[in-house]
């Protein structure tokens, strides 16, 4: 019972790995962006659950902290993105890279540098009895939570006009510009999606892990390792990837050995790119071959 307690644990981590990096890898596949930047937006919405929630409870911030959060990253993609779509990917991650470091140190500057934390919502308290099973209440909602957002996102992008010319211009860019269609809106949005992804891992991660401003950081590597598990291009191996490496972690823990549940998902990636360097289901893509 205790294996599969922490293999559901694991899970869990994949969950919010798999909010963060379906952002990272829209945003690079359709902009080649590579945004060194985005645990930093995680970070904020985490921290905007603590300015929000006392005025409009845990349910209002779950709602407007990720709208704000996709806000400013549209901003970010006008001002600053734009100017980098058509440059070495290099140069766009030393730019995320120092937007990182200054999103850190403005979140240092403003609320201080010790850890915060902010409790369940009393509603979400308590556990769910399955059988002998017990399971926290808020785990399985931000299970539930974080399944929706998928599920929404898998039917935007495969089930819609706005869907279809993303699809199109992560494969073919010059073609659909041949067609006489813009992308630049529509890299907009991406961002404000992915981006907006991230500010709500933020809020769900807020009552369960310590509020600090290098907690960006400390989230990034790991679903870097999920994007590039599932491949670039790929919605479903990104899913895939974040569960397996979840559930990964969650089994090193269960057998014993939490000291190598982080190490084991390396090594992971590395088997898995020694078969197939593109990744699990990662696609053909012309702009980067």
């Amino acid at each position: 019972m205790l294996f599969v307690m922490q293999l559901l644990n694991g899970l869990l981590d994949g969950v919010y790995y798999l909010l963060i990096a379906l952002g990272l890898s829209l945003i690079f596949s359709l902009g080649g962006i590579i945004n060194l930047a985005h645990g930093a937006f995680y970070a904020i919405g985490a921290y905007l659950t603590l300015v929000l929630a006392p005025r409009l409870g845990f349910g209002g911030a779950l709602v407007v902290s990720p709208v704000l959060v996709a806000m400013l990253g549209m901003l970010v993609e006008r001002f600053l993105f734009t100017r980098y779509y058509r440059l070495d990917p290099l140069y766009s991650l030393l730019l995320t890279f120092g937007l990182a470091m200054v999103a850190e140190q403005a979140l240092r500057m403003i609320f201080g540098a010790a850890p915060l934390s902010y409790s369940i919502p009393d509603f979400l308290r308590g556990q769910v009895f399955i059988g002998d099973f017990i399971y926290s209440r808020y785990r399985v909602f931000l299970i539930v939570i974080a399944a929706a957002c998928v599920g929404g996102l898998w039917l935007l992008l495969e089930k819609s006009a706005f869907g279809r010319v993303v699809r199109a211009g992560v494969q073919d860019p010059d073609m659909v510009g041949a067609l006489g269609i813009s992308l630049r809106p529509y890299m907009a949005a991406v961002a404000g999606i992915g981006i907006g992804l991230a500010g709500l891992a933020g809020v769900l991660l807020a009552p369960i892990y310590t509020i600090h401003p290098a907690m960006g950081a400390e989230i990034l590597t790991p679903a870097f390792v999920v994007v590039v598990i599932g491949g670039l291009g790929s919605f479903w191996g990104v899913v895939l990837a974040a569960l397996l490496v979840g559930l990964v972690k969650g089994a090193m823990v269960g057998l014993g050995f939490s000291a190598f549940s982080t190490a084991a998902i390396y090594f992971l990636m590395l088997a898995i790119l020694l078969l197939r360097p593109r990744g699990l289901f990662g696609e053909r893509i012309t702009r980067f071959e």
